[in-house]
């Protein structure tokens, strides 16, 4: 059998840590199921879904959060020869036609009732789809239970067997229908190699053992979290499941997870709340001053290998017991393993952490590699930069120093989309429309997106998210969304934190009915363009932002302005919020250069 196979690494690990708690959900009394319990399982319902007539490569959805359930059948598949596609939790029945359709799944497996009302809008559009199996029982549903499929499945797992026997480490695994800022989303085929190549890179950085506990609070959806929990499967750890990513600072506690994968912004959130903690009073702003900048001396010299002077043990104690515990403590204690994707990462975010000493590693890769493309060692890293290349892969800046990639864990291309795939894979080579550049020991930094690029009608180029990053230091400015192709100048449209916007009211001495009043309240915009201004002071002039508006409407996920990895969908921001940003340049920018 083929160890570069998804299933036969699974089953290996699962035979050597049998015994060991496998999968668990946060804040269920259950007792975890071990690693022999879910191996059983996944051959089970393998043997199920070949007994129901699936083929080698036939696909099968997956639709629910995160759960247990979800790895279980992801498991199964990949035994059985099959392909899963995974749905996003949030997906609208609109998504839910599309991927279903387009993929061609026969089976579908759903979490509850909220994915079967989806599913139901959309039924008669999906003539491929034959069977649709949910986790737990919904009333009326016209779907049998995971329990039930289980409970069928023959005695005989034989076939299971001849398919693995049969399976290849370049078989098609997974598709992953991208979920893009913009267009629609194409389907990314990932094969089992591509995952367990990442695996394998990983487990020669880090020393992971099965004791470990790791908390699975991205999308399962997304390649992160999914190629994460094959490394933590592999290597015998527990998977601690949330199935509500919006709890996942309670869980954090809770669980005491150290080892965690997470996008930039509950890293963010973290950064902010502790410098909002201390806001109030400047005694405490210095005492917290004065503690990162003792973590990061005795943390560098813990780095570097050099002795500590007593002096600096006591200071780094008392620094320690005063702030920077209790910042480890927030994130559930000490890390073996503390990473971050999806989006760029403010340096100044990595230096906090690091002063407290939970080492903050960020990647960089696509759906499109598996996902990781960079990646640092805890031996080898450097702050405001991605790492170096995976190993086994090859980057070079192409033309406008786009960022391009090859190596084992590329995409063999997106499904039924020939086209698509030619125009990003080129000789081998993915050129994934990012800009970044690399220095003399290949560390690369991400600039941006090229597809992002400002270019304002007097022809300068604005890398917008550098400056949304400078706006994000302030924790009024939830997210942003900077503007000004093919225009003049630049302007801001932000979406507040509510409670910071209401502190700005009290501090204005405003009085208010209800908080949208302070949407557009002058004396409030003013102190926003204030702000703005003095973030971004030493920008060019032709950087600075002109004007700014604030929106009502929170982005999230549900309503379509953020991307599963709460990335702002650019072009759909700026399409709802159209005549705000007319009324910008209409009322502010006549006459301006």
């Amino acid at each position: 059998m083929d160890a570069g196979h998804l299933a036969v690494r699974f089953l290996e690990s699962a035979s050597a840590h049998a015994s060991r708690p496998a999968t668990r959900v946060d804040g269920v009394e259950d007792l975890p199921l071990t690693y022999a319990e879910l191996a059983t399982d996944v051959r089970r319902l393998a043997a199920r879904l070949i007994a129901l007539g699936l083929a080698p490569g036939d696909r099968v959805a997956i639709f629910s959060p995160n759960l247990p359930e979800w790895t279980l059948v992801d498991l199964a598949c990949t035994a059985a020869g099959l392909v899963s596609v995974p749905l996003y939790a949030t997906s609208t029945p609109d998504q839910v036609r599309h991927i279903l359709r387009d993929s061609g799944c026969r089976v579908a497996f759903l979490a509850g009732q909220p994915e079967v009302a989806k599913l139901a809008e959309v039924r008669a559009d999906l003539p491929d789809l034959e069977r649709v199996v949910t986790f737990v029982a919904v009333p009326d549903a016209d779907a049998s239970t995971l329990a039930e499929e289980l409970a069928s499945a023959p005695g005989d797992e034989s076939e299971v067997d001849a398919r693995l026997a049969a399976a290849s480490a370049g078989d098609l695994a997974t598709i992953i229908y991208t979920s893009g800022t913009t267009g629609e989303p194409k389907g990314v085929m990932l094969t089992h190699r591509g995952f367990t190549h990442q695996v394998d890179v990983l487990n020669r950085y880090f020393s992971l053992a099965d004791t470990d506990v790791s908390l699975c609070f991205l999308p399962l959806s997304h390649a992160l979290e999914r190629a994460w929990t094959y490394v933590v499967l592999t290597n015998g750890a527990l998977n601690t499941y949330v199935p509500d990513p919006r709890t996942v600072a309670e869980a954090m506690v809770r669980v005491r997870p150290n080892l965690m994968v997470s996008v930039p912004r509950l890293y963010e959130k973290v950064f902010i709340a502790a410098k909002h903690k201390v806001a109030d009073s400047p005694v405490k702003q210095r005492l917290m001053a004065w503690a990162l900048t003792v973590g990061t001396e005795f943390h560098t010299a813990v780095k570097d290998g050099r002795p500590r002077s007593k002096s600096l043990i006591v200071r780094f104690k008392l620094a320690d017991k005063l702030v920077l515990s209790s910042i480890r403590d927030a994130m559930g204690g000490p890390k073996r393993v503390l990473a971050c994707g999806g989006a760029p990462l403010r340096q100044e975010i990595e230096e906090f952490f690091f002063s407290c000493g939970l080492l903050l590693l960020q990647g960089y890769g696509l759906t499109e590699t598996s996902p990781l493309l960079t990646f640092p060692s805890p031996t080898g890293y450097r702050f405001g930069t991605v790492g170096r290349v995976m190993d086994g892969g090859e980057v070079r800046l192409g033309e406008a120093d786009e960022i391009c990639y090859r190596g084992p864990n590329l995409m063999l291309g997106y499904w039924n989309r020939p086209e698509d795939t030619a125009a990003v894979l080129v000789d081998g080579w993915l050129h994934t429309g990012d800009v970044g550049s690399m220095d003399a020991d290949g560390y690369l930094r991400i600039t941006d997106r090229i597809k992002d690029l400002i270019v304002t009608s007097n022809g300068k180029n604005v890398a917008p998210s550098s400056i949304e990053g400078l706006l994000a230091a302030d924790p009024l400015f939830e997210y942003t969304l900077l503007l000004g192709d093919n225009r003049p100048y630049l302007t801001l449209l932000v979406a507040p934190s509510l409670p910071h916007l209401e502190d700005i009211g009290k501090q204005l001495q405003l009085t208010w009915a209800h908080r949208e009043e302070l949407l557009s309240h002058p004396a409030v915009l003013d102190e926003l363009r204030r702000r703005v201004s003095e973030l971004t002071a030493k920008l060019a002039s032709y950087e600075q932002i002109r004007d700014l508006r604030l929106l009502v409407e929170e982005f999230t996920q549900e309503n379509g302005l953020l991307t599963p990895t709460l990335k702002v969908k650019r072009k759909e921001v700026e399409r709802r919020f159209a005549q705000l940003v007319e009324e910008m340049y209409s009322r502010s920018g006549k006459g301006r250069s």
